[in-house]
């Protein structure tokens, strides 16, 4: 197994977060710009050092495919800290506390739910306890859209949905509360939202989109979800833009059915892609699939999810999206009806994905993915560009550098600090 990568063995490779995603202010400092060269004596010039190695590369090199696979997968864990026994671990994936599935599957984030939280400083006990147990430094992720999706609105701000704030028209508006919204979660140890719903909301009648949605104007709702992946970015939280190729038009919830969205290419490139194309122009970490069939897209009847015509042919190479490609949940039946839980899993790397998310059976969609790689049915080059791209994330938000810590204290001051407060006011109107 690789060693803990953290504040030991990373600071030995650190560079600089990339370019927008930033580090938090304790991470370890960008090298030195190299001096100017000497004005010329007629003397050799001194040999120069090599360049540090990419830290990504390097990560990657120390990883056995079992970790490999494991960075793809984030599954929801059961407790409020690191080191609860649940029998609810126990069973789903046979270890007892979050922090030893962590290790058994080598995991490369967590999903956070309402019920991991009860108090500020029991999830920042909780994320940092779970970071401690990671070999790589985890995402850790959650859905705080605001509004009818809020997974941490019992410590939070309460900032109205992407609905009410679309209607305002006000791009400022909705940049200034995914930043608000991103600095209160990256306080309390999250550092990847599942946020924002780039959907536009052609039906009213949408029985699983509706207020979460900006609006349904395609172009008012492509500023929006611009602003707002900004505003995440301003805080350095990892925004996605979801759920692609475009939820808006259905009135079946694909968490227990599969719905199927009749545009025509015509009408997908007007309707549905402005948003998640504003959302790629604005520099979003990552995209969340649908599970949605949308024939015109792809005649095979799969969910976009498990599409590659979808995920790789239109979200990669022509809209020419480079970040994480994210899974909708895998535990819901839009993806669960044509396949098993492990090739679900399977197919969606296959189609492009990149983080899978919360697998219905963890144990089996862990154990295939490691079958189809040590098969060749999943290239070695295919798991390494997933896990690069990974990597990639984590060290743009300024996890790869150091491992994260959150500071109970820090958290106090930001949650429902007065100027969130002022600011969710004003934009409840």
């Amino acid at each position: 197994m690789v060693g803990r990568i953290g504040a030991a063995s990373v600071l030995t490779i650190a560079l600089a977060a990339c370019g927008g995603g930033g580090g938090p202010a304790t991470a370890a400092s960008p090298a030195q710009p190299p001096a100017k060269p000497p004005a010329s004596s007629g003397e050799p010039a001194a040999p120069t050092q090599a360049p540090a190695a990419d830290p990504v590369k390097r990560v990657l090199a120390g990883l056995s495919t079992e970790e490999k696979v494991g960075q793809l997968f984030m599954p929801v864990l059961y407790g409020t800290a690191a080191d609860t026994v649940s029998g609810e671990n126990q069973a789903r994936y046979g270890a007892q506390t979050p922090a030893k599935v962590i290790r058994e599957y080598h995991l490369g984030g967590v999903i956070l739910f309402p019920a991991n939280v009860k108090s500020t400083a029991q999830v920042v006990d909780l994320t940092n306890g779970m970071q401690k147990a990671a070999g790589v430094p985890l995402l850790v992720g959650t859905d705080q859209e605001n509004g009818l999706v809020s997974r941490m609105s019992t410590l939070m701000t309460r900032f109205p949905g992407a609905a009410q704030i679309g209607a305002t028209g006000d791009t400022g508006l909705s940049r200034a509360v995914a930043r608000a919204t991103g600095e209160e979660l990256r306080a309390l140890g999250v550092n990847l939202d599942f946020a924002p719903v780039a959907d536009v909301n052609i039906d009213p009648k949408n029985p699983v989109i509706g207020q979460r949605a900006f609006g349904d104007d395609p172009a008012k709702v492509a500023k929006m979800v611009t602003a707002a992946v900004k505003g995440f970015g301003d805080a350095k939280v990892a925004a996605t833009a979801k759920h692609f190729p475009g939820h808006g038009d259905t009135r079946i919830d694909s968490h227990s059915g599969l719905p199927v969205i009749k545009h025509t290419r015509a009408q997908w490139e007007r309707l549905d892609a402005p948003p998640f194309k504003a959302a790629i122009a604005a520099g979003v970490d990552a995209v969340m699939s649908a599970h949605i069939v949308f024939p015109k897209l792809d005649p095979s009847g799969d969910p976009a999810t498990l599409s590659k015509p979808i995920l790789t042919g239109l979200l990669r190479k022509e809209l020419g999206f480079k970040g994480v490609i994210s899974t909708d949940a895998l535990n819901m039946d839009g993806v669960r009806k044509k396949y098993g839980d492990g090739e679900v899993a399977v197919r969606a790397v296959l189609a492009g994905a990149d983080l899978l998310l919360m697998p219905y059976d963890l144990r089996k969609a862990y154990g295939a993915v490691v079958s189809a790689v040590k098969q060749g049915r999943i290239s070695e080059q295919r798991l390494d560009q997933s896990v690069t791209r990974l990597l990639k994330l984590k060290q743009a938000r300024g996890l790869l550098q150091e491992a994260p810590v959150a500071s109970a204290k820090r958290a106090a001051q930001v949650l429902r600090s007065p100027e969130h407060r002022k600011l969710a006011a004003r934009a409840m109107g």
